[in-house]
């Protein structure tokens, strides 16, 4: 896979335009050297949902007046001398957003999957795992010696879901029993369409009643917990404050971050930040699937993944997109199998109408230039 389209230097904050710096190679992408010169692309790859990355009027001021107080970091862990009056409020406010008596924060997916998983999963345990799946929710697994078994379904095995709803499992001509359940889903996953299907196994549909197995079922999707017993929240944040390692060893997430967390809350509470985030993602997926482009997920998530299968399509794609000033992700093998190269685009709440349009001009044009339009077009309805 060519270099070019990897780690590209940026020169700005991540805001929904930003500055990529102009790299060149003399040995066909071996190896690349930076230029001086900059490029103002769109930026549909960063993770800034709510539209928070750059400056702004409220967050700004009050994060640089936490970093005077107390510092970039506070060089301990939570439960030595690194909690400050901002870890106690973060925690505070992000359980009231989620209406839970208790909440735990870690400053990054990465380690909420890696860390916590292994911890609630136990001696016994059983993972049905999503084969899209992130790294770090395959690693959760990997490093638990204690783990029964585990599972991995694609989106036509959706009998596995089901076999979770039992104590008692058959499966492969064996009869497993399981003192904890999890189920790990992913943002790529339809996961309104599949959970339809739960009840279904081999084209059958079973009538599995109203009776609830009384050992821990967690459903894991988009980072979040769902399922039976999550009601308990506070004896479940209790348990991972006194046994998840990524808390107890680790160095508590930096002040002015925890500061940025609180004021950004606040203001998405009073002004609707997500309610823009869900239009714009509701209104760039539904203008791509018109276009004729397969794309992943669910209404509402602001992860895209545009299907382009083909290796050479990939590269070609993302290099036509920042030929016309438009910088995509590109998601390839080995992180995806060989054959299932996407681009994942991610939308912000500060993303205008007018920039979506011309993403939807500059991704059409290039889909048909490359060949990745695997659907026809909706036709086009008179003004």
């Amino acid at each position: 896979m060519d270099k070019d389209c990897f780690e590209h230097p940026k020169a700005s904050a991540p805001d929904t335009l930003f500055d990529v710096v102009e790299r060149y190679s003399n040995d066909n992408n071996k190896t690349l050297k930076r230029t001086t010169r900059i490029r103002r692309c769109l930026n549909l790859g960063s993770y800034n949902y709510l539209g928070f990355a750059a400056s702004d009027e409220y967050c700004t001021p009050r994060v640089i007046d936490s970093l005077n107080k107390y510092s970039p970091s506070t060089c301990s862990g939570r439960v030595d001398g690194g909690t400050t009056v901002l870890h106690k409020g973060l925690k505070k406010q992000v359980a009231n957003f989620l209406g839970k008596q208790d909440a735990i924060v870690f400053g990054m997916g990465y380690v909420t999957n890696s860390a916590i998983l292994p911890v609630l999963i136990g001696k016994g345990g059983l993972i049905i795992s999503d084969s899209l799946n992130h790294n770090s929710i395959v690693n959760d697994s990997m490093v638990h010696e204690d783990l029964e078994q585990k599972f991995v379904f694609s989106s036509t095995t959706v009998s596995l879901y089901s076999i979770c709803l039992f104590n008692n499992v058959h499966f492969e001509n064996k009869r497993w029993s399981f003192n904890n359940k999890f189920i790990e889903t992913k943002m790529e996953r339809s996961y309104q369409r599949e959970k339809k299907d739960w009840r279904k196994c081999n084209g059958k549909v079973r009538d599995y009643g109203e009776k609830k197995s009384q050992e821990r079922l967690l459903t894991w999707h988009n980072n979040r917990f769902t399922g039976s017993n999550i009601e308990k929240n506070v004896e479940l944040i209790q348990y991972l404050k006194y046994t998840c390692p990524a808390r107890l060893y680790s160095t508590s997430m930096s002040p002015p971050v925890a500061e940025q967390i609180i004021s950004a809350i606040k203001v998405f509470l009073g002004e609707d930040g997500t309610s823009r985030v869900r239009e714009n993602s509701n209104f760039l997926r539904s203008e791509l699937q018109k276009m004729g482009f397969e794309v992943l997920g669910d209404n509402d998530s602001p992860v895209m993944p545009i299907m382009l299968y083909n290796p050479a399509k990939v590269i070609a794609f993302s290099r036509e997109c920042l030929n016309q000033i438009v910088a995509v992700v590109i998601v390839a093998f080995p992180a995806t199998p060989l054959l299932l190269g996407r681009a994942r685009i991610c939308l912000s709440a500060s993303h205008t109408k007018e920039e979506l349009v011309k993403a939807l001009e500059v991704i059409s044009q290039v889909g048909d230039l490359v060949g990745v339009k695997y659907f026809g077009a909706e036709p086009k309805k008179q003004q």
